[in-house]
């Protein structure tokens, strides 16, 4: 077993971060006409529980997440019957926040055909592995697997995280959970020499088996591990990039009180999100002997909704710019997992407005797990109930 303290020991190569050129300015995002109204179309249904979907950058082809280790290729609302790839022999998925988690596609997959996978193994550890489709799109190459990071996870089964997302100069960022327990009991929130509870910020196109960048927070502190770009998160379920703002959206689920979204400019590296002083706005009191909390340093989230009767976990999605509802660009799509309603709201910079509540237009689509996006830029929604959604304008 290869643990995460080893790949680190071996050095990790700090190198000079991409540059990117400026993409002007920035666009414009307005609200949401008060008479639009949206509904979902079921795109494929009669899965296994599904935890996550992507879709090929230059075809209809949708690769949809199985919790139990696979991977299934969607064309056109039929599933192929060959999985893009089944690794349920190596994937624990008996607990509830187990098994194939995430699957992102490299920003130059139709180049050079690499993904990477976030999985429970059979030891209950968590996986973060590369991969490569075969010449077909729909297959796996059976001998490109190769091992990223292992996290070991000694407190069973909860708060893995593990949702990937690329930024515009191709870096890699990935959301690391707390670790479980109630409370965080080992204190892993505001541990930065600890990779858990953490966002981490990697280049997957050099070095073995990463690499650093070299403006990473605590690079040249010594003061965290370098991989981190941030921490302080609980269980941050699907974090996104909202590239042409240049924008990471992380949602963070709650212990008992709070679901909160933080919003920062991808550029602005070492924020600390405060788990497990607070939880959300508000200092978390795990005895109940807390009057108060020191919340100096702290980045608090630009949004967040309370458990009482509203929801219990929320689910992070995407900002839209898809072709079809130009009135909506801009605007971050999320939902609740135990509630499976769907909300959304302007996003301006570092300001949230214009909240929408699409229930009365979606109703619930069960226990939601992600979001994702077809090569269209439409919102896909998934859940538990081995469905698959598309967002659109509803007629009339």
């Amino acid at each position: 077993m290869i643990l995460a303290a080893e790949i680190l020991f071996r050095g990790p190569s700090i190198v000079e971060p991409p540059v990117v050129p400026d993409s002007g300015p920035p666009p414009v995002v307005s609200p949401a006409p008060p008479d639009l109204h949206l509904k979902s179309t079921l795109v494929v249904d009669g899965l296994g529980p599904i935890t996550d979907v992507a879709a090929h950058p230059d075809s209809d082809l949708l690769y949809v997440v199985e919790k139990v280790g696979r991977i299934l290729v969607v064309e056109g609302g039929t599933v192929r019957e060959e999985p893009f790839l089944d690794i349920s022999d190596r994937v624990n998925s008996s607990g509830n926040e187990q098994g194939l988690l995430s699957f992102e596609l490299h920003p130059e997959f139709s180049e050079n055909r690499r993904g990477f996978l976030f999985y429970t193994d059979l030891q209950g550890d968590s996986q973060l592995v590369e991969v490569r489709a075969s010449s077909d799109p729909g297959r796996v190459d059976p001998g490109s697997f190769r091992l990223i990071l292992e996290v070991p996870q000694v407190n069973g089964q909860y708060h893995q995280s593990g949702s990937i997302a690329f930024a515009p100069d191709g870096l890699m960022w990935v959301s690391i959970g707390d670790g479980g327990g109630i409370g965080d009991p080992d204190k892993n929130g505001q541990n930065p020499e600890n990779i858990e509870a953490t966002i981490i910020r990697v280049g997957v196109d050099g070095g073995v088996p990463y690499e650093i960048p070299s403006d990473n927070f605590f690079v040249d502190s010594g003061d965290g591990m370098a991989e981190i770009w941030a921490y302080g998160v609980r269980n941050p379920w699907r974090i996104s990039i909202d590239s042409r703002q240049g924008l990471i959206i992380i949602p963070d689920v709650g212990q008992e009180g709070s679901e909160e979204i933080n919003i920062v400019p991808i550029n602005d590296r070492g924020h600390n999100f405060g788990w497990s002083i607070t939880e959300g706005t508000l200092c978390y009191d795990r005895d109940n002997e807390l009057e108060e909390c020191d919340t100096e340093g702290i980045t608090m989230p630009v949004f967040e909704y309370f458990h009482q009767g509203d929801g219990c976990a929320v689910i992070g999605g995407e900002v839209y710019w898809g072709e079809a509802i130009p009135e909506l660009h801009g605007h971050y799509f999320y939902a609740d997992f135990c509630l499976g309603w769907v909300r959304s709201f302007a996003v301006r910079g570092g300001i949230v407005d214009d909240h929408r509540d699409w229930q009365d237009d979606l109703g619930r689509l069960g226990n939601v797990t992600s979001f994702g996006t077809d090569r269209h830029g439409e919102l896909l929604v998934t859940n538990l109930d081995g469905e698959v959604w598309r967002l659109d304008v509803a007629s009339g």
